[in-house]
């Protein structure tokens, strides 16, 4: 275990490995059916990651060469909730790294930042596909609290809707 790169708060010349990793996320996650287009993003991600490195939102693994990382932040809106919720948006590990523990490492330490900053339940989302993903989160004891689903509105006109 002690041989596996640690996990830290990035420095800032690590924002450009860390938007490549992004953009590798994204484009994997459009295996699952994610919608976004990845190199096209890549500059709106960056400026994204460059403001999680500001409000303390962003976790890497690995020293000058990164192998992974993390992003959250409390959650903010207009209505009040019962509970403090900490939202994990991104965790990613490079593929010649998964499943040596890198990733649980990475999701353990942004509990850990969300719980010192008054989370009392954390978040996570993974396309339903994506069942390595939905695995690794209920190892580590999450469930399914919300569930979303989507379909092309061509096909609107194509449903049965008399049981409404």
């Amino acid at each position: 275990m002690s041989d596996l790169p640690a996990v830290r708060e990035p420095r800032p010349d690590d924002l450009d490995a860390v938007t490549a990793m992004w953009v590798d996320l994204a484009t994997d996650q459009c295996r699952h059916g994610s919608h976004l287009v990845a190199d096209d993003n890549a500059s709106a991600a960056r400026e994204g990651l460059a403001g999680r490195v500001v409000a303390d939102g962003l976790r890497v693994a690995g020293g000058d060469d990164l192998v992974g990382f993390v992003t959250f932040e409390l959650e903010r809106g207009q209505y009040k909730q019962d509970r403090s919720r900490g939202l994990v948006h991104d965790l990613y590990v490079v593929p010649e790294w998964r499943d040596k523990g890198i990733g649980s490492r990475l999701l353990s330490a942004a509990e850990t930042a969300l719980a010192d900053r008054g989370a009392e339940v954390v978040a996570v989302q993974a396309l339903a596909p994506n069942a390595a993903a939905r695995r690794m989160y209920e190892r580590h004891g999450y469930t399914v609290h919300r569930v979303e689903m989507e379909r092309p509105v061509a096909d609107r006109n194509d449903t049965n809707t008399s049981d409404d």
